[in-house]
């Protein structure tokens, strides 16, 4: 599998509507409404992504070689993303669902479900 690329990320994340980057050093911070849903690790190619619980302990269980547990928080699971070892089109989803899960309900209904490309 080639897996995806930091270009990648960056493209499907500058596809998503209201989207907030930010540079802190080390790492990229996401923000969408003035909330993080992502960060980028460009040293270690790896992203950080909110996701449900649910969805976090799945992924890892699934492939722990691709993601790890990064966190919880506030009733979600934050998971670390082996840019690697995931497919552009699974990263989209990924990036996506991270983004609604966090954006407010009106960005997030005006977008409805059009996955970044």
């Amino acid at each position: 599998m080639p897996g995806s690329v930091i270009a990648d990320f960056l493209e499907l994340v500058e596809q998503l509507p209201d989207v907030v980057r930010s540079d802190h050093d080390r790492y990229w911070r996401f923000d969408v409404g003035n909330r993080v849903f992502g960060y980028l690790w460009e040293p270690t190619r790896t992203v950080g992504l909110k996701q449900t619980i649910a969805e976090q302990l799945a992924l890892v269980a699934e492939r722990p070689d691709v993601f790890e547990v990064q966190f919880t928080a506030w009733g979600f699971g934050w998971v670390v993303v082996h840019l690697d070892g995931v497919e552009r089109d699974e990263l989209a989803e990924l990036v996506f669902e991270a983004w609604r899960l966090t954006a407010p309900a009106e960005v997030v209904d005006a977008r409805a479900d059009v996955l970044p490309v």
